[in-house]
């Protein structure tokens, strides 16, 4: 059974976020809202651009390529699609997926060259009425889901297309979402009741299940009764980064714990010496969302994999539990990532602290051209490298040439995450 979605909607105007296609009031910091959807559960996140002119379209694309940084979610962008480079750069920005308006006249020639460029997977249909539908039925062609801008049109698209879609609920009782989440074609929901950060989407989730809506949400592959608990009834739980892979922390869950922090999404442990339920960062703010639980070998300790809101994991204000170092002996860095992440944090320190005789200091002084010409001589020189049999010489080029590159990114303000995420995607 194919999984639904719970869409969350933020409407953009001048790079922030308001109410509502007509109410134009701010929401607060966009970010702050985003993060909230991202580690909240919710499965994807809608941007719909309200700008009026292309300038403000642009200032609208700079926020969702800083939103595609941040999110975890696929982010569908929509809004202010005109023409085909308004789709090219809502895919460079980050956006999983851009919506086409079918109200607009061009709007089959506009999906057919979006999905014949970037693939149908990447287009969205926006539309509102049946009627608009057999208008521009031939758009089935070029789109991967539908966007049904109309509750009531719900019922009779269900009968019409093979395709999927997604509906926005301006209205909402939680009886007329079951009935809408169980049509065989719909792919999720979306609208306001979703948009408000109060909303608690792991209990809705939760209720949605019961009535026998599958989403996804936390589930675990096994019972409590197949752990093996120490002498309290308890099992330890490591807790990790889900990014950096640092820990931060060392706690316990009873099965009250572990069963609420299925049912949260936020890590829940039992305190020893207070003796009751405890939620990380009820009081501190600094929650930690569920990304991933494992299971030892032994059955006898969980590896929790967590998004730390803010920056303290440890009650002394550290970020982590272990600060307190024992005994450290020095050795080269091994891990790949790490040694890209401090290159290009090199580099960057050099273009923002100019060091005298610096050689990527001359790089910048003599501008994107210079740069440029070097990333070319080193890509010839790794073609040269190649017809030699020795592997050293490559290994040296190659090195040459990712050097070279990481000044261009930071001269063109582009970090490993942009590269890692545009990977990831493909």
């Amino acid at each position: 059974m194919v999984s639904k979605y719970l869409t969350a909607l933020i409407f953009l105007k001048n790079g922030k976020a308001v109410k509502n296609f007509d109410d134009h009031e701010s929401m607060g910091d966009i970010f702050h809202i985003a993060h909230m959807y991202n580690d909240g559960g919710m499965d994807r996140l809608m941007v719909l651009d309200l700008s009026t002119d292309d300038k403000e379209h642009e200032i609208n694309i700079s926020v969702i390529k800083e939103l595609s940084r941040i999110m975890e979610i696929p982010i569908i962008a929509g809004g202010h699609v005109n023409k085909f480079d308004d789709i090219k750069k809502l895919l460079y920005a980050g956006a999983s997926k851009v919506i086409v308006n079918c109200s607009k006249a061009d709007a089959i020639e506009l999906a057919q060259e979006g999905a014949e460029r970037f693939g149908k997977e990447t287009i969205i249909a926006s539309i509102a009425t049946v009627d608009m539908f057999f208008k521009k039925k031939e758009i089935v062609d070029y789109v991967d889901e539908f966007f049904v801008l109309n509750e009531t049109t719900a019922t009779s698209f269900e009968n019409i297309t093979d395709l999927n879609y997604t509906v926005f609920m301006k209205e909402y009782t939680f009886e007329r979402c079951v009935d809408i989440l169980k049509k065989e074609k719909v792919w999720g929901v979306c609208g306001p009741f979703l948009n408000d950060v109060n909303t608690d989407i792991m209990k809705l989730k939760k209720d949605l299940s019961d009535n026998g809506i599958n989403l996804d949400s936390l589930v675990c592959a096994i019972s409590w009764d197949q752990f093996k608990l120490n002498s309290d009834g308890m099992i330890p739980v490591v807790v990790q980064d889900y990014i950096t892979d640092q820990v931060l922390m060392v706690a316990y869950m009873n099965e009250e714990a572990f069963e609420t922090t299925l049912k949260l999404g936020k890590m829940t442990y039992w305190s020893r010496s207070r003796n009751e339920l405890w939620t990380k960062g009820l009081t501190s703010g600094h929650v930690q969302y569920v990304k991933a639980l494992y299971l030892d070998c032994d059955n006898d300790t969980i590896l929790a994999k967590v998004s730390q809101v803010g920056k303290s994991a440890c009650h002394t204000g550290a970020v982590s539990c272990f600060f307190q170092e024992l005994v450290k002996k020095e050795y080269v860095e091994k891990n790949p990532i790490k040694i890209f992440e401090n290159i290009y944090r090199v580099i960057e320190d050099r273009k923002e602290h100019p060091k005298q005789g610096s050689y990527t200091n001359y790089l910048f002084d003599n501008g994107l051209d210079k740069i440029l010409k070097k990333v070319g001589e080193e890509s010839t020189e790794i073609v040269i490298a190649s017809k030699n049999p020795d592997p050293e010489e490559i290994k040296y080029e190659i090195s040459d040439l990712l050097y070279h590159l990481m000044v261009l990114m930071v001269e063109k303000g582009i970090d490993w995450q942009d590269i890692c995420q545009e990977l990831a995607r493909r």
